[in-house]
C-alpha cells in the first residue's frame, strides 16, 4: 500500500483513536511524524510517546491525553497543506488557531515550529496542520 499523505494518515489515526477513546495509537515512524509528535507533547496535547523498533521497522506509540472527565484534550485536527496543494505562509499572515487556544504547526527552514514560535522568530514556511 502506498501512502500519498503520511501526515494526513497520522492525523486521521489520532482522530479515530480519540473518537474510540483509546489510550494509545500506533503509527509508522518517520522523522517528520516524530517531530510533529514532539510538538504535540511540548504543547500538552498528548501524554507521551515512544519509538518502538521491531524487526528493523520503527513505529511511534502515541499515548493520548484525556481530562479527568474523560474528555480528549485534542478536540480537533485539520490538515492544512496537502501534497497536491501546498500552503506556504508568511509570519505576518499566520492566524491564531481559536484565538490562541489551539496551535498550528509550520515546517520552516529551522525545523518544525508552532505558529507562536514562527511569529516570535519572524520566519514563515509550509503550514502543515492545526490542532485545538
Amino acid at each position: 500500500m502506498s501512502m500519498s499523505d503520511p501526515i494526513g494518515d497520522m492525523l486521521s489515526s489520532i482522530k479515530n483513536a480519540i473518537t474510540m477513546k483509546h489510550n494509545e495509537v500506533v503509527i509508522s515512524h518517520s522523522k517528520m511524524k516524530e517531530s510533529i509528535v514532539k510538538l504535540l507533547l511540548q504543547e500538552g496535547f498528548i501524554k507521551d510517546y515512544n519509538v518502538n523498533e521491531e524487526n528493523k521497522k520503527k513505529s511511534l506509540v502515541i499515548i493520548l491525553k484525556y481530562t479527568e472527565d474523560g474528555e480528549p484534550v485534542i478536540r480537533g485536527l485539520k490538515r492544512v497543506s496537502l501534497p497536491s496543494r501546498r500552503r506556504y505562509i508568511k509570519p505576518k499572515d499566520m492566524p491564531l488557531v481559536l484565538g490562541g487556544l489551539g496551535t498550528g504547526i509550520i515546517s520552516t527552514s529551522k525545523g518544525l515550529k508552532t505558529v507562536k514560535e514562527c511569529k516570535h522568530l519572524h520566519i514563515g514556511g509550509e503550514y502543515i496542520c492545526q490542532l485545538w
